[in-house]
């Protein structure tokens, strides 16, 4: 996968899930919860551009790593969505876990790469 390609997918994931957002819950819960996980995953594709244009390897593995924790972030407002029924459209709250989890993936093994043959 191409550098533009991972970058449009995260942005691709990132409008899913504000999208998603469209069916939580409009209590205080709800409300919180889609707050904060727009934040967290419309974060990951603009961390992952601002990684393109780091000043050295070390700023790029630490810029992948704020990715890498905005990622986990959002994976687990998900399991909370999920788990408090504040989402109408659990198919799609599963369908953007696996997708997070596999982004998860992808960067962890990158980062691991990275500072393998720093």
């Amino acid at each position: 996968m191409t550098k533009k390609e991972l970058e449009e997918r995260l942005i691709r994931y990132a409008v899913n899930i504000v999208k998603l957002t469209n069916y939580n819950s409009t209590n205080y819960s709800g409300i919180h919860l889609s707050k904060q996980i727009i934040r967290s995953s419309t974060s990951s594709p603009l961390n992952y551009g601002e990684a393109q244009s780091s000043e050295s390897k070390r700023d790029f593995i630490h810029k992948l790593q704020l990715v890498l924790k905005e990622l986990r972030e959002t994976y687990v407002c998900l399991r909370i969505i999920l788990k408090t029924d504040l989402n109408s459209n659990p198919e799609k709250v599963y369908e953007s876990l696996n997708e997070c989890n596999e982004l998860i993936s992808i960067f962890v093994k990158t980062v691991e790469t990275l500072k393998k043959n720093k």
